[in-house]
């Protein structure tokens, strides 16, 4: 008998069992109703076991204001009958009400009168000016009132659907992609109710319009609203969560996390900064990604495997990861042909994601449609409801008109793979080694800078350079492509030093020895209670890998070096690429001391952070002749190791690397050249080590976990290619650690 769907200890569990949820987008609203069996047969042929689906305000309001979700004035408005056709496919269904829906969708898929009626629900940013963008504000007391009408309207047609009453509805997601219309268009809602709700959050006597730009208040101010904007966002969701729950919603709730852009996840984490404490430990609510990567090559695994692990890191223990819009199709989005997409990257993908832990996959788009026109014309060009034209969904596996696609096949290639070991990845954990990527939220809190706040824009431009993955992102590839296998640690959750953001995470109270290495990339500013929480683990046994600038700074500006000063060391200065009238530099490094077998030739970097003080030296600048890196030890046991340079991703050297701090891999690739990427994942039944090869040529693997090799021989993965393979019974237990050994 159906039972209520479930979020527990990071599995999805569908009638009381653990699964893996894959569906495909079909926007009912864009199909002729004749069509919608089409569709859903071709989602079940594709091995897709759900529907997905935004359900558009725009097109369920009437020009009157009534709102029609049973199909009175027109067949295709009947929600209720498209649900019911997809569970008598034996399709389960995921709702995405809104209220916005953005679906390439007029308005953000908002009815047009709302503006009309309530024009002060459209946010002013700094200096008074509109915002640019068709948001909104989302806490005026008129937007609320009239989405929670909505809801009204729209959640009895899902709560009557649930699983547990014998229905298809195993999830809702609350909105969508909220903050990403502000953060792209530099505006921080700043009315004069958020106005007045920031400076009784802050505390600080001065107008936010004006970015306090040219004051010492202005990094200060900037900090302050972006984490006050966190605020509003959570307020905001988890208004919709208790909307949705005390109407009979009891399952899981989803919030679709934002921020790729140009077929990389660089700006990805901006979303979860955004976003995490809106849901983050919340009973029954989770996050997902939202990544739009086109072709996976090795420019961009690493920010899919990345965007994973930060999101996961910011997930509480009940709260699995979901990817609630995933790209399956051939990427020419425009029909320019600007861009190609094969459809072996659906395939890659998936497998990397669900070896990371992802339960739930929604390849968004999977089928395209007709933008029916608006039932009353607003003058905009072609009344229509999107801003595509009249076809929508060019992309798409199944076409506008119903044609397949070659990346139809990918999405059918992907879903059997993910079946065929369905218990492992939908109940499996991630092996993964005896290190920690970390990760600070703050450094990505950059979505608004005034205009003329110039400080501002220079903090903004260090974080960027620096953050999470690695000054040329060398950091992320080394460890991605090396065979490392991570997660993440919420440095500023694990510190509680901000409790605003880390919600119901609860402090790290480890010392330092009981604690994986502590893997970071920071430029010169990091938060005061992130320093202290690694001087501590340092202080206590701990070790860390330290690669970027020196931390000189707090996040107002204040000065900070509580982290330098514990290891002794100090900023010597930097050493960066420059070409311009006063002439040029170009810096070297030299691998020296304990990785002197890499010194063989110098390695041009594009700059460096110089140190003195403290430390044995493992690089040296070739121009100023100072270290680059250096590696500390404690008398407590602990050891840090700091790597000042961009360094080439030279596996060997990043292997050493790790190893001076206290790391070794549990996967040996022993592959004859870079280009794949492998996790190994157990669950009580099965283990399994996922390999893709993101290079576009053969490479040749011999890999071995925890020195037992896999499979009878070397074996080929394909340009493109993929493999799983069978991990010794065992698998799953911890790996064995010799800190005694690296730290001596």
């Amino acid at each position: 008998m159906p039972i209520p769907t479930r979020l527990e200890r990071s599995r999805i569990l569908v009638d009381g069992e653990p699964r893996v949820v894959l569906a495909g987008e079909i926007h009912y609203f864009r199909l002729a109703r004749r069509d919608w069996e089409d569709r859903i047969r071709a989602a079940v042929d594709a091995g897709l076991n759900t529907v997905a689906s935004y359900i558009p305000w725009i097109w369920h309001e009437l020009p009157d204001g009534t709102l029609d979700v049973s199909g009175d004035t027109r067949a295709e408005r009947d929600l209720g009958a498209f649900i019911d056709l997809c569970a008598e496919h034996g399709l389960w269904f995921i709702a995405r009400p809104g209220p916005f829906q953005m679906a390439e969708l007029k308005n953000e898929g908002l009815p047009h009168r709302l503006r009309r009626e309530h024009p002060e629900i459209h946010p002013t940013g700094w200096d008074g000016a509109p915002a640019t963008t068709r948001t909104v504000d989302y806490l005026a007391p008129a937007f609320l009132a009239e989405a929670e009408r909505w809801y009204d309207a729209v959640l009895p047609v899902l709560v009557s659907r649930q699983r547990e009453y014998g229905g298809p509805v195993i999830a809702v997601q609350l909105d969508n992609e909220v903050g990403m219309l502000d953060w792209v268009s530099n505006t921080p809602t700043l009315t004069e109710q958020a106005r007045r709700e920031f400076a009784e959050w802050s505390g600080l006597e001065v107008d936010p319009r004006g970015g306090a730009a040219g004051t010492d208040g202005e990094l200060a101010l900037h900090h302050e609203l972006a984490r006050f904007t966190r605020d509003r966002f959570a307020r905001y969701l988890q208004t919709l969560e208790g909307w949705a729950r005390d109407r009979g919603v009891t399952a899981p709730l989803l919030v679709n996390i934002h921020g790729t852009g140009a077929g990389r996840g660089l700006t990805y984490p901006i979303g979860v900064s955004q976003l995490a404490p809106a849901y983050r430990g919340r009973e029954g609510v989770t996050g997902g990604t939202d990544m739009y990567l086109g072709e996976l090559t090795v420019q961009n695994v690493a920010d899919l495997y990345l965007g994973n692990a930060f999101t996961s890191a910011v997930h509480g223990p009940d709260q699995p990861l979901t990817a609630l819009e995933f790209d399956a199709g051939d990427g020419d989005y425009g029909e320019d042909l600007a861009s190609l997409t094969s459809p072996d990257a659906t395939v890659l993908k998936t497998l990397l994601d669900v070896a990371q832990g992802t339960r739930a996959i929604n390849y968004y788009l999977f089928a395209g449609g007709i933008n029916p026109l608006l039932e009353r014309p607003v003058g905009d060009g072609d009344d229509r409801i999107g801003f595509t034209g009249e076809r929508h969904g060019f992309a798409a596996p199944i076409g506008p008109e119903g044609e397949p696609s070659p990346a139809l096949a990918g999405v059918a290639e992907a879903t059997a793979a993910v079946l065929a070991h369905e218990r492992l990845f939908a109940e499996g954990v991630q092996l993964t080694d005896d290190l920690v990527l970390g990760f600070v939220a703050d450094h990505y809190l950059t979505e608004y800078t005034h205009p003329a706040a110039r400080r501002r824009a220079e903090q903004v431009r260090d974080r960027e350079r620096h953050r999470g993955f690695g000054d040329r992102h060398t950091l992320a590839r080394a460890l991605v492509l090396g065979g490392w296998s991570f997660g993440a640690l919420d440095l500023q959750a694990a510190a509680g030093s901000d409790p605003a953001w880390s919600a119901a995470a609860p402090r790290d109270e480890r010392e330092g020895r009981d604690r994986e290495l502590v893997v970071l990339a920071t430029g010169a500013e990091l938060g005061r209670g992130v320093q202290e929480f690694l001087a501590r683990h340092v202080q206590t046994g701990g070790r860390l890998l330290l690669v970027g600038d020196l931390p000189q700074h707090d996040a107002d500006g204040s000065p900070c070096t509580v982290l330098a000063d514990t290891l002794g060391v100090r900023d010597a200065g930097r050493a960066d690429e420059r070409v311009d009238a006063a002439g040029e530099y170009h810096p070297t490094v030299r691998a020296v001391g304990a990785l002197a077998a890499h010194g063989a030739r110098e390695v041009r970097v594009g700059g460096a952070q110089l140190f003195a003080g403290a430390g044995e030296e493992l690089l040296r600048e070739r121009g100023g002749g100072l270290p680059a890196a250096v590696r500390v030890s404690l008398d407590g046991g602990g050891v840090a190791v700091l790597l000042g340079a961009d360094y080439p991703v030279h596996v060997g050297f990043w292997r050493d690397l790790l190893a001076l701090a206290g790391a070794r891999p549990r996967l040996e690739l022993n592959a004859d050249r870079p280009g794949v990427v492998a996790v190994p994942i157990a669950a009580d039944t099965e283990a399994a080590l996922v390999a893709v090869n993101v290079a576009p040529y053969d490479v040749t693997v011999a890999p071995e976990f925890d020195g037992v090799p896999l499979g009878d021989g070397p074996t080929v993965l394909g340009p493109r290619g993929h493999r799983i393979l069978t991990l010794p019974a065992g698998a799953g237990a911890a790996p064995t650690t010799h800190r005694t050994e690296t730290h001596a």
